[in-house]
């Protein structure tokens, strides 16, 4: 059963590399503590691992 996860951006993405800018942004996280929320898949995870450094994930 897919639940959603709320995605909170918590640092900023200044001088990261492109491809972790590029994660964020695919996420829809544009602004630091801003949230979103998504659905929880495979994929969805995988971006999440990529910039789990940047990120608050919280089960909703």
């Amino acid at each position: 059963m897919a639940t959603d996860l709320k995605i909170t951006l918590k640092k900023s993405v200044i001088g990261s590399p492109k491809k972790i800018r590029a994660t964020a942004i695919g996420l829809g996280l544009i602004k630091t503590n801003k949230s979103v929320m998504r659905k929880d898949t495979p994929e969805l995870r995988g971006m999440i691992y990529k910039i789990q450094h940047l990120v608050k994930v919280e089960e909703i």
